[in-house]
């Protein structure tokens, strides 16, 4: 009897301390999160129109309140016909968009057929829904052109996916937002349409302290896609708000300016002139 209470007894310490073991490793888990949890800015873009597909993104990378990069390439090239974008944890969006060019690769290799938006998207989603609450990060855009035309789906880590004609993703996105629905039409030309995408990503980067490096501006149509530009921010401001040259550096800048300094330089010598001659 007392080897079966001491065996009965060991098991019970056994569970509880298994349960306190999983207890503590989900609190670890939780604090973990918070720990390395980090601060994600960008901007990123895109849109259906008459004639394909405008994609448009930033540059820069952040670690907290530092510039960790200026010249991250956001734009994941899956395959010559479909496009991925990084909002989030940068890894992550890399791994990831990797790995579904990989399962997009394969689907053509069993079937003979490249692969369609909507499926691209729906394979991305469901590989970040089996990891969800497992700390992933992403915001992205699949985007790019199948024998249904164009597509552009939204997928971000917790497996929600959106179809839709204009998206924007990140710490700019707002102010995105407010340039490219005040200049968007679906019969926008395609040097309007790429020109709508880079004006709002640089109004964006101008106001959002976490976007910023280069404005890269990609048009996907049924013939694959391309890169149009990549420009700088800051040559672009120069661009949208040309300085005007100035003539008076002294009084543009507060001071009296040639003009009245020469007038006050003139009237104090009349008065010498007067008071030598009194």
């Amino acid at each position: 009897m007392r080897a079966q209470k001491r065996a009965k007894g060991k098991r019970l310490t056994e569970r509880s301390a298994n349960v306190s073991s999983r207890e503590q490793f989900d609190e670890f888990q939780r604090e973990v999160i918070n720990y390395v949890k980090p601060n994600h800015g960008t901007t990123t873009l895109g849109f259906i129109f008459e004639h394909g597909i405008i994609i448009a993104v930033d540059s820069r990378a952040s670690q907290g309140p530092y510039i960790s990069s200026q010249t991250v390439k956001k734009v994941i090239e899956i395959n010559p016909f479909l496009l991925g974008t990084m909002a989030g944890g940068a890894a992550d969006c890399q791994f990831w968009q990797r790995n579904l060019g990989i399962q997009c690769r394969l689907h053509e290799l069993e079937t003979g057929k490249r692969i369609t938006v909507g499926a691209a998207s729906k394979m991305l989603a469901n590989t970040l829904y089996s990891y969800k609450g497992r700390g992933l990060s992403m915001g992205t855009m699949i985007a790019g052109w199948d024998l249904n035309g164009p597509g552009l789906y939204y997928v971000d880590s917790e497996g929600t996916r959106l179809k839709g004609q204009r998206f924007s993703v990140g710490s700019g996105s707002l102010f995105a937002y407010g340039v490219l629905d005040q200049g968007y039409k679906w019969d926008l030309s395609v040097k309007d349409a790429c020109e709508l995408g880079r004006r709002a990503i640089y109004h964006a980067t101008f106001r959002d302290a976490f976007s910023g490096g280069t404005v890269s501006v990609y048009y996907v149509s049924e013939n694959g896609w391309q890169k149009v530009t990549g420009d700088d921010v800051g040559e672009l401001h120069y661009s949208y708000y040309p300085s005007e040259p100035v003539d008076d550096v002294d009084a543009y800048c507060g001071g009296l300016g040639k003009k009245e300094a020469e007038a006050r330089e003139a009237a104090e010598k009349a008065q010498q002139a007067t008071a030598m001659e009194t």
